[in-house]
């Protein structure tokens, strides 16, 4: 398995939970590292920029909205397969549907409010890891 990193959001939902230090180290005891993360507030623009490719979406307006509500903790998680890994903590998208003992199921509140978001690919993890992070802000375990 290759070694990857992959961008997770701790959501306003969740951030507002005080459930960050748990989630993290979901993703620790499951083999990821945390190789960079930081508070955010973000605004408008920003949100609409990172989630473009749900602009023609009827739920983007709302989804837009929500992510500005709060602060979120974005990180990189680096691991093996660190897409997929992190896909699998976080659970389906829908709580209701969620497998038991993944972020969303137990810390999630609706389908709108999931908790996390996590990248769906490779090529969008690179885009989105690039969108939060400068390269000087990541220090990879394969640099130590």
């Amino acid at each position: 398995m290759p070694i990857q990193q992959t961008l997770s959001i701790i959501k306003p939902d969740a951030v507002k939970q005080n459930v960050i230090g748990e989630i993290l180290t979901r993703f620790e005891k499951n083999g990821l590292s945390i190789v960079a993360g930081k508070y955010l507030f973000l605004t408008k623009e920003q949100a609409e920029k990172f989630y473009d490719i749900h602009r023609e979406r009827p739920f983007f307006t709302d989804l837009v909205d929500f992510m500005i509500s709060g602060p979120v903790f974005v990180s990189v998680l680096e691991g093996e397969d660190a897409v997929l890994k992190n896909r699998e903590i976080m659970g389906a998208t829908d709580p209701k549907e969620a497998a038991d003992g993944t972020i969303r199921k137990d810390f999630a509140k609706s389908i709108d409010a999931n908790a996390v978001h996590g990248s769906d690919s490779h090529e969008n993890a690179i885009k989105e890891i690039m969108f939060f992070f400068r390269e000087d802000e990541i220090i990879s375990k394969l640099e130590l």
